[in-house]
């Protein structure tokens, strides 16, 4: 003879399978469930349990029960009886009070499954984690159930059954207003963390009108019969590492391949390199071309000024750098700026919405302009996970890292982004190009130069790797 734990513990497995059933809409009875008060009681346990647990899939370890969540759990619990019971009256049939409870709780675990399914496609990145509609799936499912539950406890009873369904989705939608249920389980920090630098802390403040000197100071000089390429990289928004990292990736590339080491500058916003690189505004960008229109020969060398940020649609470039209220930079603003310079030879790229504003004010015949979008559109990529916007990842670590010709790589990375746009079904950024008469030719010498290098420095590795192989021959050998 079974013990009455054993028969409680294969009823509730018996009413969650059930219950699994009737929630993927798959063929099931009423009599498949077992409906008893210790039932709805075993049954309300195993859905906190898988409450728990989904929590902690979802927020991690270490963490804590959250008391408050659930108390609020347990203070649905006499309001889904209360429905149920309002139902049964309806249906005249008292009985079904029970069985609505039983029948509609056991499903809960299957949502709850459901739910951490979600949580882990938005952290492998299957699925957006601003998206909605994962939301409201979940809702129009719930709502479905709902209906298949009347459906399988009583038939089709004419208007009964349309107030009955009535009264238990008005439940439903005051829990969801009333009594939203959160994480049951809740992450704990683990060491505190330190708090992160502020520029109005006294060193670091002081420390700023040194950093943009250090920078200047530490370029290499321009080299007489060599076209030299400049680096200006500006992360302007501060709230987001996005910028930075994008800058971080670019100045990187450029170094190894673009021949820039030593010939670079960077202006960030980021509260994590406040001590090490001077913050983004628009006088320091002021400061940087102006020291560097006295460094260069304005004859021979290039500039590329790469700025990534968010746009704004009155066409400002948006500098943040909390808790300082910064100057935005405008078109008006940074053509004034280049002009005054004194840097003939330029090449701008502008990775933010609507930054094709920025195009008709800079041109000249020794310019080249890209821009991420054009005037009226939004630009992609700017996510706080993202380590690059995407028409800065299509431009620099894509395209530049097949050719060394600007032109070019601007049309593979605008093909690459609108391509990539209408995958994920987002009106087309329409990125810009202007590229000066006197530029073109200008970036084909540069181009010639920078192939010309890499195509020696592959030489010397292939030198080297020869020579170090014959060394390890007659090495063998004398052995």
């Amino acid at each position: 003879m079974q013990s009455a734990g054993e028969a409680t513990s294969r009823q509730l497995v018996r009413n969650l399978l059930a219950g699994t059933r009737l929630a993927l809409f798959l063929p099931v009875r009423a009599p498949d469930f077992a409906v008893s008060i210790g039932q709805y009681v075993a049954v309300v346990l195993a859905s906190f349990t898988f409450w728990l647990i989904g929590g902690m899939l979802r927020q991690g370890f270490p963490g804590t029960v959250d008391f408050d969540a659930l108390t609020v759990g347990l203070a649905q619990i006499p309001l889904v009886l209360g429905a149920c019971l309002v139902a049964a009256r309806l249906f005249r049939e008292p009985p079904l009070a029970l069985a609505f409870a039983v029948l509609l709780t056991a499903t809960d675990p299957v949502f709850e499954l459901a739910s951490i399914a979600i949580r882990f496609a938005e952290d492998a990145g299957a699925i957006d984690p601003d998206a909605s509609w994962p939301d409201w799936a979940l809702l129009a499912w719930t709502f479905a159930v709902v209906a298949r539950t009347q459906w399988v406890l009583t038939g089709w009873r004419g208007r009964t059954s349309v107030i009955a369904f009535g009264v238990l989705t008005m439940l439903l939608g005051v829990l969801l207003s009333l009594f939203p249920r959160d994480e049951l389980w809740t992450a704990t920090e683990g060491e505190a963390e330190a708090p992160q630098p502020s520029v109005v802390q006294e060193e670091i403040f002081h420390r700023q009108s040194e950093l943009l000197d250090e920078q200047l100071a530490a370029l290499r000089p321009q080299r007489p019969g060599v076209e030299d390429l400049y680096f200006v990289g500006v992360a302007a928004d501060g709230e987001q590492d996005t910028f930075y990292e994008e800058l971080e990736s670019i100045r990187r590339l450029l170094d190894e391949r673009f021949d820039t080491a030593g010939r670079s500058i960077e202006l960030v916003n980021n509260p994590a390199t406040l001590r090490d690189d001077p913050i983004a505004t628009a006088t320091n960008l002021r400061t940087a071309l102006d020291r560097l229109g006295r460094v260069i020969d304005p004859e021979e060398d290039v500039l590329l000024l790469h700025i990534t940020t968010h746009g704004a649609e009155n066409h400002e470039l948006e500098f943040d750098m909390q808790p300082l209220e910064l100057q935005q930079l405008t078109p008006t603003a940074l053509a004034r700026m280049l002009s005054d310079s004194g840097i003939k030879w330029k090449i701008v790229v502008i990775s933010a919405c609507f930054s094709g504003s920025y195009v008709e004010p800079l041109e000249d015949e020794n310019t080249l302009i890209i821009t991420a979008t054009d005037a009226a559109h939004s630009s992609f990529g700017c996510e706080y996970k993202s380590d690059y916007t995407w028409f800065s990842e299509a431009l620099y670590d894509e395209a530049l890292r097949r050719t060394f010709s600007f032109t070019e790589a601007f049309r593979l990375a605008k093909e690459s982004v609108t391509r990539r746009e209408s995958a994920e079904g987002y009106e087309h950024s329409n990125p810009q190009m202007f590229v000066g008469a006197a530029m073109r030719a200008k970036l084909e010498s540069l181009e010639r130069r920078l192939a010309a290098r890499a195509a020696d420095n592959a030489q010397k590795i292939r030198i080297n790797s020869d020579s170090t192989r014959e060394s390890r021959i007659v090495e063998a050998k004398g052995r």
